[in-house]
């Protein structure tokens, strides 16, 4: 199914028609967004961070993640990669600040899995945090919806 759904996304980037436009974007409660849009999963003092449904529909079909290496340090509201779709490219910003301790591989061979499932096999890189205090300057799941809402009100 999901090998069917990539081949029909990219014949229709191919042929520059939209398939699976959707007028709403998932919105997940138990995790905290930043307005860079990427979300943030916490779990004590580790962090697993992507992008989210609403940019990756926005960005359109992805083909190249560029993943930081682990090891490296990232700061809330820094760039620590990019992801590249066939509209545009557009950096990932870190919605906490800490030390990359796994970067998602699979999206070396699949960058699509940051569009078919952007909450779960498409998540970038996780992250051990070392100041929870900044979750307080994330948004909440409602928030966040009403952020998007808008920001695509105005476009």
């Amino acid at each position: 199914m999901a090998s069917t759904m990539l081949w029909a996304s990219r014949v229709a980037s191919y042929l520059r028609i939209s398939v699976f436009h959707r007028g709403f974007s998932t919105v997940l409660k138990d995790l905290k967004y930043a307005d860079s849009h990427e979300w943030v999963k916490v779990n004590g003092n580790a962090a697993t961070i992507g992008i989210t449904d609403h940019a990756q529909d926005h960005l359109g079909d992805v083909v190249y993640v560029e993943l930081p290496e682990v090891g490296a340090v990232v700061k809330q509201g820094n760039s620590f990669g990019a992801v590249e779709s066939v509209k545009a490219a557009s950096d990932v910003n870190s919605p906490v600040s800490g030390k990359v301790v796994e970067v998602n591989e699979e999206l070396n061979s699949s960058p699509a899995l940051v569009n078919s499932c952007p909450y779960k096999d498409g998540w970038i890189i996780k992250v051990e945090m070392n100041d929870a205090g900044e979750l307080k300057n994330l948004m909440d799941s409602e928030k966040y919806l009403k952020f998007c809402e808008e920001e695509d009100s105005q476009h």
